[in-house]
């Protein structure tokens, strides 16, 4: 497997939407507030300003990540999924990486993620990236989301 990392491109919302789907059914109930970003990336993902990259095996989508903008210089790590067949082989560190030097590129100076404690796999990509425990957590709209983590970029 050669994994590569590219911009999102239209024709690729159904793979965003699947990979995704995968892990969260796999792991939890699907929300509301998931329903609307993966039915409509582009209206609460790209048109605001953020970006979606996906980790690819010639042309098959193996992951993705989404940077959703918050506002006051941060973006929201967001919807980062990689297929089974491709864990375990570097595509989410490829993922992370990528997000965070695309993160600097829009200008950003933090970047946030909410996550769950079961995922353990995703914990660890994220603090051997650097980020940390929030030191105060904020409402989050999904019931699964019982870990929040920052990054500040310099």
């Amino acid at each position: 497997m050669s994994v590569a990392i590219r911009s999102f491109r239209p024709g690729d919302e159904a793979a965003f939407r699947d990979i995704n789907l995968e892990w969260i059914e796999r792991f939890f109930a699907v929300e509301q507030k998931d329903r609307d970003v993966l039915g409509n990336p582009a209206k609460y993902i790209l048109d605001p300003g953020g970006a979606i990259l996906l980790a690819v095996d010639g042309e098959t989508p193996m992951g993705v990540v989404a940077l959703m903008v918050m506002g006051d210089g941060s973006v929201e790590l967001a919807k980062m999924g990689v297929r089974p067949q491709a864990q375990g082989k570097g595509a989410g560190r490829m993922l992370i990486v990528a997000a965070i030097e695309k993160a600097r590129e829009m200008g950003m100076r933090r970047i946030y993620i909410e996550t769950n404690s079961r995922l353990g796999r995703a914990l660890k990509l994220y603090h051997d990236a650097g980020f940390q425990p929030l030191t105060e957590t904020i409402p989050s709209p999904y019931a699964r989301a019982d870990v929040q983590l920052e990054l500040f970029l310099k």
